[in-house]
């Protein structure tokens, strides 16, 4: 990719397409700071049977990610839907290959945020989202969330969360993002942008 605008790293692994519009939705909020460019990008599946493997190239959304991605990054947005109040072994499996970016502290000082969608109100949203958390700490990067002065974290009746941007998809997955939802979502890719403009020191 061909720029010179900082990126943050919008990586997610979606299995019905509600954490994939979460970070769509992310995006949207990283570009709207002047200067910053957000790069979507997602994990395959993991399989039990060790033949199975995914195609090079994903049918649907973001393409794979790749090491240099973290390499290249300015701040990064992490998501995953909630796998028992934890995130989804295919991000973990991915999380678990970057040992020579920690030795090399490629991620440290970078800002990061988290994000997650549920099939229940009450799925475990909070546990996956500091779940996910634990190995961006490791990295050494700096870890934000969503302040109270967005007021949909007082008045949401979905997801949301001061720990990070939510969803309640339904266990059918047919409920809609709400407006409180979507708010939240850009209100934190624009926070993520907006600490790492200044962390690069960008007028």
């Amino acid at each position: 990719m061909n720029t010179t605008n900082p990126i943050i790293l919008v990586l997610y692994y979606s299995r019905h397409g509600k954490t994939r519009r979460l970070a769509e939705l992310i995006a949207q909020g990283i570009e709207s700071v002047r200067g910053m460019e957000a790069r979507l990008r997602t994990v395959p599946a993991v399989s039990t049977v060790a033949e199975a493997t995914e195609p090079d190239i994903p049918s649907a959304g973001a393409p794979y990610v790749e090491l240099a991605d973290l390499d290249e990054c300015a701040g990064l947005a992490l998501g995953s839907p909630t796998r028992f109040g934890n995130m989804a072994a295919a991000l973990k499996y991915f999380l678990d290959g970057t040992s020579a970016q920690w030795l090399s502290g490629t991620l440290s000082g970078k800002p990061a945020a988290v994000f997650t969608s549920t099939g229940s109100l009450h799925g475990g949203q909070e546990a996956t989202l500091l779940s996910m958390m634990i190995p961006l700490l490791h990295h050494g990067m700096m870890v934000m969330g969503l302040p109270y002065t967005q007021p949909e974290l007082m008045t949401t009746e979905s997801g949301g969360s001061p720990y990070g941007a939510t969803h309640w998809a339904g266990v059918d997955n047919k409920r809609p993002i709400t407006e409180d939802e979507k708010r939240l979502a850009i209100a934190l890719g624009r926070r993520l942008a907006e600490t790492s403009r200044t962390l690069q020191g960008m007028a």
